[in-house]
């Protein structure tokens, strides 16, 4: 249910970070790494499925803004996630 804005003690704009503020040039990604860093966590930390799907409802859509920043590669095997880079 919607709520007024003076329920909320502190608000702030919604400002997200650019890709090469958050990923190393020379190393690529999974979606789920790069949801942990964008909260500022170690990308191989150990995460509970719900928590890391909240992560990666923030993370895809990001990814998907700044696509053109990014390159892909293929998955190493048909049950492993894709990689993500700078481009």
């Amino acid at each position: 249910m919607p709520r007024s804005k003076d329920a909320f003690e502190h608000v702030r704009p919604l400002d997200f970070k650019a890709p090469e503020d958050v990923l190393d040039a020379d190393m690529m990604y999974t979606t789920y790494e790069i949801a942990r860093l964008l909260q500022g966590l170690d990308p191989e930390r150990d995460l509970d499925a719900e928590t890391e799907a909240v992560l990666l409802d923030w993370a895809i859509p990001w990814i998907m803004v700044n696509a053109e920043s990014f390159v892909f590669a293929k998955p190493t095997a048909d049950d492993e996630p894709g990689y993500y880079g700078l481009a």
